[in-house]
């Protein structure tokens, strides 16, 4: 049975992208089955993933209208190892559509239900804001991966996302919850960046994740090449961070 996690954060620039094209790469070169899913329109993971955007014959809309299945839309990312349900400008529409449409916060989750034995790992990276998109990320997935930066805005952020995240819990999904917070962009020479993870350790105690992403350039540059940071640069403080955090999630799923 897959294991479906939603990548998600209101806060807009928080790293939700590249949290998601990594960690399926990461994954994926320890062997798993990945498939990721990139429910925001601007299609940042679909790009950063090797995947054209602009010439993908078919997307995650279609697949939530219901004009095609999962198996039909999904296209492969040669470079990160993992397949895809790609995303572009299209997928703006689909908001609209939507609110016509019969189980609209559930259609992601039963599109996912036809491939559950074929991924090990499902993976969706939702869009910076509380939109039916969103919905459909959090009602279709097991639990939530919040990735921020430790900063003071951010802390702020985070009660809104909480409280979100138990109100579809009560109301939509029973079985949603939050799997961890991923500390990234980490400065480790600010004081604020370590009082402010402090903080979180001392909230939300073994819900932080082990790892921590530092800022890093080389994860900053291979968006523009088409590869994830993982495979850009395999050597690189924040690949390397990532694959251990590929590493916790493998060993955090099995007690889940």
């Amino acid at each position: 049975m897959a294991r479906i996690f939603a990548v998600a954060n209101q806060k807009g620039g928080v790293g939700k992208t590249t949290t998601t094209v990594n960690l399926c790469a990461a994954l994926a070169a320890q062997g798993q089955r990945v498939l990721l899913v990139d429910l925001d329109p601007q299609g940042n993971a679909t790009m950063g993933s090797g995947v054209d955007k602009r010439s993908v014959p078919s997307t995650v809309y279609q697949v939530l209208i219901g004009d095609q299945s999962v198996v039909q839309a999904r296209v492969r990312s040669e470079a990160g190892g993992y397949d895809v349900l790609a995303s572009n400008r299209e997928l703006a529409g689909a908001e609209i559509e939507l609110v016509d449409l019969d189980n609209r916060e559930k259609r992601l989750k039963n599109a996912l239900a036809e491939v559950d034995a074929e991924y090990d790992f499902v993976l969706i990276d939702c869009p910076p804001s509380l939109s039916m998109l969103t919905l459909n990320g959090l009602c279709g997935a097991h639990g939530v991966i919040i990735p921020m930066q430790c900063e003071y805005y951010a802390l702020e952020g985070l009660a809104d996302l909480v409280n979100t995240i138990k109100q579809v819990h009560a109301k939509l999904n029973r079985d949603l919850k939050i799997i961890g917070l991923l500390r990234v962009m980490f400065d480790t020479r600010s004081t604020l960046s370590q009082q402010v993870s402090a903080q979180l350790e001392q909230r939300f105690g073994d819900k932080v994740f082990r790892a921590i992403i530092p800022r890093n350039v080389r994860l900053a540059e291979a968006p523009s090449h088409g590869v994830p940071g993982v495979v850009f640069d395999k050597g690189a403080k924040g690949s390397q961070a990532y694959m251990a955090f590929a590493a916790e999630m493998i060993e955090r799923v099995r007690i889940l």
